[in-house]
């Protein structure tokens, strides 16, 4: 695993947030609320993974001024606010970028982002809903998709679809799971030891529900590779990238943990007991020192792994 500092983000989960907690990844905002979305919060976290994944992908392709040969259109599938937009259009020069998502607000966003880096005329933005909009934007060369196929009921059915949108040679790359992100001791010195686990396993828990709610549900065994295959292409590499912010934290991350923390409560109350409801809600006190706004020994490590496959000859139409 690649460890990766810095600011920046990822934000990659709106075009069908149904396991995120409530005002997650995909929720709408208003611009002037923009820097308490957790969209732009997980976005300024991630963007040093982000630049080092496109890199990584850029070097998939061959030779760098092959790559950049050979990489014209890029697919930012569920963009979120640009970010991997924009670290895409950094290491693919010749390339343009069209990023979509099912926000408007988010797209927006997007948009902006753009302009403030000067990249206005390199990425542009398409709102869409469902995974059959996918390949409308085809051919491309490269797609880029985070934590998007997770909300959808048919996961192979969507990768079919993205996989359609592909010119012969061209790479998908799926960034999907990876570690849940840690952020507290095991014992926090307030209500029982080992919040944190209880934590990740009641959002499986909420994960799984909702899956199950999802229209078209089906159930997968998610190994990646395997469904990259059966979607047509041929697996081409695997890899890890570790973000890491260690304690004592910074301010822009510890308001991110706040607004997560915050999220979980909403989002998973009823699926945690009084002790721990209690505890989280301490945590998310913005005046006590054993508030996640204040406490030394809060920290922020997650995992991010990105699945990539190449489309070695046109896929015959359904």
């Amino acid at each position: 695993m690649t460890p990766t500092h810095g600011t920046g983000g990822l934000a990659g989960d709106a075009l069908g947030a149904a396991d995120e907690p409530a005002g997650g990844p995909g929720a709408e905002y208003e611009p002037e609320d923009r820097a308490e979305h957790p969209a732009e919060q997980e976005a300024e976290l991630h963007a040093g993974f982000l630049a080092e994944a496109a890199r990584w992908l850029h070097g998939l392709f061959g030779p760098a001024d092959r790559a950049t040969a050979a990489v014209r259109r890029i697919l930012d599938v569920g963009s979120g606010p640009g970010v991997a937009s924009h670290a895409l259009a950094e290491a693919f020069p010749q390339a343009r970028v069209l990023a979509v998502d099912r926000s408007a607000a988010l797209l927006a966003r997007a948009e902006a982002r753009a302009a403030e880096h000067g990249l206005a005329d390199r990425i542009t933005t398409q709102r869409a809903e469902q995974p059959e909009e996918f390949a409308r934007s085809g051919p491309v060369d490269l797609i880029w998709t985070g934590n998007v196929c997770r909300h959808l009921g048919d996961q192979q059915a969507a990768l079919r679809s993205l996989a359609s949108a592909l010119r012969p040679g061209g790479l998908l790359a799926v960034a999907e799971r990876g570690l849940p992100p840690r952020f507290l001791p095991r014992d926090i010195g307030i209500g029982r030891p080992g919040l944190q686990a209880r934590l990740d396993a009641a959002a499986e828990e909420q994960v799984t529900a909702r899956r199950s709610r999802l229209p078209g549900a089906t159930s997968v065994v998610e190994d990646w590779p395997c469904l990259l295959a059966s979607a047509g292409l041929v697996p081409a590499g695997t890899r890890t990238f570790l973000i890491e912010f260690p304690a004592p934290l910074d301010v822009p991350v510890r308001r991110h943990l706040h607004t997560r923390l915050r999220g979980l409560l909403a989002d998973l109350g009823e699926r945690l007991d009084l002790v721990d409801r209690l505890t989280v809600e301490q945590l998310l006190d913005g005046d006590a020192c054993t508030g996640v706004l204040w406490r030394p020994d809060a920290f922020y490590l997650t995992a991010v792994t990105v699945h990539t496959a190449r489309l070695c000859r046109p896929l015959e139409s359904a």
